[in-house]
């Protein structure tokens, strides 16, 4: 099996604002079983803002609801040439994933300096010391993921560890002939890890041959292709730019038709017991 190749490209959202000829209909739903935010909504009017960060702004695409998915958030984040942040996260708690979709940022993590481009990814443990910049003269955008870390007595936390798509060797789904392959940047035997952020691809034909049904939150979004994704009861139709929010035990499945391959950036928690409070996080 060979690596991503080097032309890959990753769908970003540039904002803007629909004209008031368009149509209203659009893809967008909220169910109670999954969401699906395509990407027409995600446009100026829709964009927040953190504290400490310059020239940025962000597309809030999961926070944890209650009754709902509880256990991340997830960001499309948008620096200006120039921004960024010195005390980009303010929970010590939290760990998180940058995965950069356009443009380069610069990522100081544990007082190590890196250069990150479409591709790039960074696993930040919590209570990590770092900053991130745009030294370039355009754009960069990315994927922030984030996660309150579940401490284990007994097992230490992750270390820090930056990478990119193109160094690493993704794994075929067995008897699926290399049609469905996974791009995995942790080991799945690491209990220091309690969320994989991983990409998936597939080829023009190849399939989730059932639907399935477990307790992992997912947050999909497409980096490349179109789809038709099974969703609890429904069939929905997704491309590059949407992003689908998926609860515990939300049925699900997925048929690549092409022309291209079909690519996302898949978030989901593991490793811990099941906490056996109502309400509170896994």
């Amino acid at each position: 099996m060979s690596k991503t190749p080097s032309n890959t490209t990753y769908y970003a959202p540039h904002g803007g604002h629909p004209p008031q000829t368009d149509l209203l209909t659009d893809r967008a739903m909220f169910t109670e079983a999954y969401a699906v935010i395509p990407k027409g909504v995600m446009r100026d009017i829709v964009t927040s803002h953190l504290p400490f960060w310059t020239g940025t702004r962000l597309w809030v695409l999961a926070r944890p609801l209650s009754g709902f998915a509880e256990t991340f958030s997830q960001y499309i984040v948008e620096v200006a040439p120039g921004g960024g942040s010195d005390r980009p996260e303010q929970d010590a708690q939290a760990e998180g994933v940058i995965f950069v979709v356009e443009g380069e940022i610069d990522l100081t993590l544990q007082r190590a300096q890196h250069t990150l481009k479409p591709g790039g990814y960074a696993f930040i443990p919590p209570g990590s010391e770092w900053a991130l910049r745009n030294a370039s003269d355009a754009p960069a955008r990315f994927h922030w993921i984030r996660k309150r870390y579940q401490a284990v007595d007994g097992i230490a936390p992750p270390d820090a560890f930056v990478t990119n798509e193109q160094d690493i060797e993704p794994i075929p789904m067995p008897g699926t002939e290399g049609r469905w392959v996974t791009t995995r940047f942790v080991d799945m035997a690491d209990m220091r890890h309690d969320m994989h952020v991983n990409i998936v691809t597939f080829e023009p034909g190849g399939v989730i041959p059932f639907a399935e049904t477990h307790v992992m939150e997912h947050g999909l979004y497409v980096l490349e292709g179109k789809a038709v994704y099974r969703l609890n009861q429904d069939w929905v139709e997704v491309e590059a730019g949407d992003f689908m929010w998926l609860r515990a035990f939300c049925p699900q499945a997925c048929y690549a038709g092409g022309p291209s391959r079909f690519r996302y950036l898949l978030y989901k928690d593991v490793n811990r017991h099941m906490n056996l409070t109502l309400g509170a996080q896994r």
